[in-house]
Order: C-alpha cells, then sequence, then structure tokens
C-alpha cells in the first residue's frame, strides 16, 4: 500500500477540543482507520505542525477523504504528500531511462 505524510494544524477550535479531550485524538486515530487508513507513526510536534503522520492507504481517494472529511470540521488543517521509501526511490532512479 501506499505511503503518505500528513502534516497538520489544529484550529482554534481544535485546540480547545484537545485541551478539554486529549483523548479526542485516538477517536480521530479510529476514524481514520474506518477510512480504510493504517496510521503507522503519529507525533505531536513543535514547530510549523502539530502533528505528523505516516499513513498506509490504498490510493490518493483515500487519503482526499480525510482531508476533506476532517477539514470541514473546522477543528484541523490537513498538508498531505505521497511519500516512498528511500530504497523504493533508488530502485525507481535506477530503472527509469529517460
Amino acid at each position: 500500500m501506499p505511503y503518505y505524510v500528513l502534516l497538520s494544524n489544529l484550529t482554534s477550535e481544535g485546540r480547545e477540543t484537545i485541551k478539554k479531550k486529549p483523548e479526542r485524538i485516538k477517536e480521530v486515530n479510529r476514524e481514520i482507520e474506518d477510512l480504510g487508513v493504517k496510521i503507522l507513526y503519529q507525533f505531536a510536534t513543535l514547530g510549523p505542525y502539530d502533528f505528523v503522520n505516516i499513513v498506509e492507504a490504498p490510493n490518493n481517494d483515500s487519503v482526499y477523504k480525510i482531508s476533506a472529511e476532517f477539514g470541514s470540521r473546522g477543528t484541523i488543517k490537513v498538508l498531505s504528500m505521497p511519500a516512498v521509501t528511500v530504497d523504493a526511490f533508488i530502485q525507481g532512479i535506477k530503472t527509469d531511462k529517460s
């Protein structure tokens, strides 16, 4: 399954929700998995993003659904990026004859 990096920021409403109910993070993770996306790693971070998630998803559409569904709630903004392992990247470079 393809990998994706999800970078997310809480809105002020999202920060308020997490402050009152931190376990909401785990509830959202279950909702993401119900959409067919497996969370491999999840980090709360300092800097320009509040969370970094590494996920596996069957396709881009599954990741679009996450952005649309959770973004529409007004509590989080998600930036998603497809990712490949370094080994897959190297193999792709070796087999590209263009």
